[in-house]
């Protein structure tokens, strides 16, 4: 089964069940500073799992694409991917916990509608009960039920997590079972599928986390069954309507399907991979991965709309082409052939994703702009190689003309600091000032500079995971003031520079707001002070805030500006008002009424990428 017929018979499946088909949402999460990508299915649905109400109604069904780079340096081996898509089924106060198994057992085992799977094959774990939650024996007597159907008695593993004999459902704690979106708010157990990748080798039998370590089975679906709120005081209380929150990974499910040990070797990556390899002068299986993988996740996420900086969500596109740049080099491929491997993704992507087609030369013309940096940038860095080495070999003692063979016959060690600025300052990658460094008969101190890097990621990971903090779960008064605020800033710069202004993106804490938009140049200080009183003169004017759902043709006619793809939103959307200035697509939250705001005060006017300026501001 091709990976594109594991998608469609997902969604056919669902969607005659009575689910509403939903388009991906975006890499980029809108009007959500939560992180810098979508890293799963159901973080554009958070809201609506949090209780707002869903303008497709209360059962849908998606494929999700999303980025996660948090392990790139883990990607060529047999499992690590930076982009990649998450097909899920969502119960927004409908059904529960008896559908979804029920379904899932059924997707997986029918050979008319789903995957046909073998149902002896599977083993499911669901949650054994922690902190005062009980564990959760009507998903075991469910399942029980339903692998009854398949003529299997499953029986449910101790506490020692064995399986043997009629071993099918294994509970296990909080750390695997349990999911929760921040401190407090909605949450509850799931329960998780797995399946017996070599049955050749006998009956399954051992600890569940070593069969799952060695591979043997793999999970390839899991249901989140939202019943409980957990409050300030660390209580869990039931929901009046708890919600079902699925994810599937297509490409973990290709690999099950089409029977492989990898995902790099599913039809998936195939095209892709054999048009590296084709036109490689060298063979090196890790570098072919790393080629594809970061070539898809550069075309998708250019597809949104980023194009490569210095910070954000630029900064980790930058990151990804230029290591895809350094191993296509690697793997000697002519530097020119960067484009027509980016066109095979289009191709290849664009049934699912037809953005693709319509921004192709767009997104050729970006990945070759950032391919000619990163050239230019590898020159610079080797002058600055140069500089440390002569720093290195400059010594009094040594006579000129044995100066470099003393350097070759005793390699010297450059410096850590230097290999840190190479890396963090001029872009140069950690593998080639490595072999650069060999090559000058130099060696590299790889403890400590690793021990640098991991310090600097750390930091890197703490503001990312800051970023998150104030995001998904960021929904207080202060954030909502401030996101009804940036629809007032937006309004406002289309008053004063004119009506081709759009947010570029934006950035909310509890403390501050930032926003990007198209201009460039400087603003002069006449124009932000224009724009921060423009703001500040309809806060006084105590503007109402409607929410209006609408069918999105009709929305079209009186939004104000459209700044995103409409194509990500469902046939109902929903339209926040304010007053006659401003009208704009939205999923909130807001405030009911302007004077609610205070006193809007811009901090800062600056760059933030070619093109797009940025304005910090606060609400007083």
């Amino acid at each position: 089964m091709k990976s594109s017929d594991i998608r469609s018979r997902y969604i056919e499946f669902f969607r005659k069940r009575g689910h509403a088909v939903i388009p991906s949402a975006s890499l980029i999460p809108e009007n959500d500073p939560s992180s810098l990508f979508t890293t799963a299915g159901m973080q554009p649905l958070v809201p609506y799992l949090l209780g707002a109400k869903h303008p497709a109604g209360t059962r849908l069904v998606d494929v999700q694409k999303c980025v996660r780079t948090g392990d790139i340096d883990e990607v060529g081996d047999n499992r690590h991917l930076t982009f990649f898509e998450m097909m899920g089924n969502w119960s927004l106060g409908d059904y529960f916990k008896k559908e979804a198994i029920e379904w899932s057992l059924e997707f997986l085992t029918s050979k008319e509608e789903g995957l046909g799977l073998l149902s002896n094959r599977l083993y499911v774990t669901v949650f054994k009960g922690e902190d005062g939650i009980p564990r959760d024996n009507e998903s075991i007597e469910i399942w029980k039920e339903n692998f009854k159907k398949h003529d299997i008695d499953a029986e449910v593993a101790g506490e020692d997590e064995i399986i043997k004999d009629n071993v099918r459902i294994i509970p296990l704690g909080k750390e695997d079972n349990f999911w929760i979106a921040g401190q407090v708010g909605p949450c509850g157990g799931d329960t998780e599928m797995f399946y017996d990748t070599r049955p050749e080798e006998g009956s399954v039998s051992g600890k569940f986390s070593d069969l799952v370590k060695s591979g043997r089975i793999i999970e390839i679906w899991n249901n989140v069954f939202m019943e409980f709120n957990k409050t300030s005081e660390g209580k869990y209380e039931k929901l009046l309507k708890p919600n079902v929150d699925t994810g599937m990974g297509l490409e973990r499910t290709t690999v099950v399907m089409q029977g492989k040990s990898t995902v790099f070797d599913t039809d998936i990556f195939e095209k892709i991979l054999g048009e590296i390899k084709s036109k490689a002068q060298k063979k090196d299986e890790r570098a072919e991965r790393i080629v594809a993988d970061h070539i898809r996740s550069a075309v998708m996420i250019i597809s949104d709309g980023v194009v490569p900086s210095n910070t954000e969500a630029g900064y980790v596109l930058r990151r990804i082409l230029r290591r895809a740049i350094r191993f296509i080099d690697q793997l000697g491929i002519n530097k020119e052939e960067i484009l027509s491997l980016a066109k095979v993704v289009i191709n290849e992507l664009s049934y699912a994703y037809p953005i693709l087609n319509e921004k192709g030369n767009e997104i050729l013309e970006v990945i070759q702009t950032e391919d000619d940096k990163f050239r230019k940038t590898l020159n610079h860095g080797l002058k600055e190689f140069d500089r440390y080495t002569q720093s290195i070999i400059t010594d009094k003692n040594i006579p000129e003309k044995d100066k470099m063979e003393k350097l070759y016959s005793s390699p010297k060690e450059l410096s850590s600091n230097a290999v840190f600025n190479l890396i963090t300052t001029f872009g140069y990658p950690f593998e080639l000032v490595v072999e650069e460094a060999k090559e000058r008969g130099m060696k590299v101190n790889l403890d400590l500079v690793n021990m640098l890097l991991k310090k600097h990621q750390e930091v890197s990971k703490a503001g990312s995971e800051q970023k998150f903090k104030g995001g998904l779960a960021g929904t207080g008064e202060m954030e909502t003031k401030y996101h009804t605020a940036t629809h007032l800033l937006l309004a406002s710069l289309r008053k004063v520079l004119g009506g081709e202004i759009v947010q570029k993106g934006s950035n909310i804490t509890a403390e501050r707001m930032r926003f990007d938009f198209n201009w460039a140049e400087k603003l002069t200080a006449d124009q932000l002070k224009d724009v921060e009183n423009l703001v500040n003169e309809k806060i006084q004017e105590k503007l109402p805030v409607e929410m209006l759902e609408l069918p999105k043709e009709e929305a079209k006619k009186i939004v104000t500006t459209l700044s995103f793809d409409l194509s990500k939103y469902g046939d109902i959307v929903k339209v926040y008002k304010i007053g006659d200035f401003s009208t704009e697509f939205c999923g909130g939250p807001h405030v009911s009424n302007t004077s609610e705001l205070g006193y809007f005060k811009i901090s800062k006017e600056e760059a933030s990428s070619a093109g797009v300026r940025r304005i910090k501001a606060i609400l007083e």
